[in-house]
């Protein structure tokens, strides 16, 4: 895949990830102070990603274009690595310290634990179909 297409495929998953994100972001801001947008979002992206991981080691059934879309585009958009730094120092610069601790490790460590679910999912499922 050469030229301008795979931006725009990874373009479009980026908006489509950055639109859901901030969707998360909105259903679940019910505590001020408390990102579980931010969280939720690592965590379900680290799933899709290591679903589409996995889905691409094992089948076919993935298109580098839809992988591009996909992982790259719509995960990239999705997931917010700069958004917990800022939370992060935010909640340090409020002397939460222990929250701080715990949402950062809560999500470093989900985030592996929800990506190892993701392979974990797709070769059951590969096994089945």
């Amino acid at each position: 895949m050469h030229g301008a297409l795979p931006f725009l495929w990874v373009g479009l998953g980026g908006l489509i990830g950055s639109l859901c994100r901030y969707g998360f972001t909105l259903l679940l801001s019910s505590q001020p102070g408390t990102p579980w947008g931010t969280l939720a979002s690592n965590l379900a992206g680290c799933l899709v990603i290591g679903m589409i991981s996995q889905l691409a080691a094992d089948t076919e059934l993935l298109s580098p274009t839809v992988r591009l879309f996909l992982a790259t585009g719509f995960c990239g958009g999705f997931t917010t690595l700069s958004s917990l730094v800022y939370e992060l120092v935010q909640m340090v610069r409020a002397g939460e310290w222990l929250h701080a601790m715990l949402y950062l490790n809560g999500t470093f460590f989900g985030a592996v634990l929800a990506f190892l679910l993701g392979i974990m999912m797709i070769k059951t499922l590969v096994k089945i179909g």
